[in-house]
């Protein structure tokens, strides 16, 4: 198990592999953000997307899984997070394109009310199959110390 004493500030990881449908981008539109260049190509055509483009909030939503797939990887003894800072949406994520993420660990430190707990923040970029950024954004971590004993 990784806990707060683990994470060594300056450390890059890289990991992930996120397909994006056509039908997943159509679906979570539906669902949640029902733009019209999310849900057709002719309406995407008229946009500076060009086609047919995912929801920012999908991006965000991949990005979870492969976080999250990459935490149960290395077995963090992660508790959750406080939320995340400047989110940036860099370029469209359009079906078709494989993402990646690159973590790197910023800062840590122990919770001042809760000394049981560590708090970090990580930059995370996202990269699609052309190595082009198209999400950073500053995550805010919590995690369990290593238990006494």
């Amino acid at each position: 198990m990784q806990y707060f004493e683990d994470l060594a500030v300056g450390t890059v990881s890289r990991f992930g592999r996120y397909e994006v449908t056509r039908d997943e981008v159509i679906s979570f539109a539906r669902a949640y953000d029902p733009q019209p260049f999310h849900l057709s190509d002719e309406a995407a055509a008229q946009t500076h997307f060009g086609r047919l483009s995912a929801s920012g909030w999908h991006t965000c939503a991949m990005v979870m899984a492969m976080l999250v797939e990459n935490l149960k990887t290395h077995r963090q003894a992660g508790l959750g997070s406080p939320g995340v800072d400047e989110l940036r949406w860099l370029k469209p994520v359009y079906p078709g394109d494989t993402l990646r993420c690159e973590t790197e660990l910023l800062e840590k430190r122990v919770s001042q009310s809760r000394p049981d707990m560590g708090l970090y923040k990580s930059r995370i970029v996202v990269f699609n199959q052309d190595d082009v950024a198209v999400l950073s954004m500053i995550s805010n971590g919590m995690i369990a110390c290593r238990p006494a004993g």
